[in-house]
């Protein structure tokens, strides 16, 4: 099986995580960061993580958020 980076096999589903160390995402930010067209950016067009919220839906996956002052984390499961 291919590997990948901050990737591993839980039972079966494969969890992705993908992180930094940036200031984190603020509590009011994180009730809409999945909303189509949200962005906190002046350029941004705000369908990033929705996109990527649909995308993992629809292979009946799913996608869950950590942040703090101290950066965030995603983390993806697919079966």
């Amino acid at each position: 099986m291919p590997s990948l980076p901050n990737a591993e096999i839980v039972g079966d589903k494969v969890e992705i995580t993908v992180s930094d160390n940036g200031q984190g995402i603020s509590p009011e930010a994180m009730d809409k960061i999945f909303i189509p067209f949200y962005s906190t950016k002046a350029n941004g067009s705000g369908i990033g993580l929705s996109l990527c919220r649909q995308i993992i839906a629809r292979h009946k996956g799913k996608i869950s958020v950590q942040s703090d002052k101290n950066g965030t984390r995603f983390k993806i499961e697919l079966p």
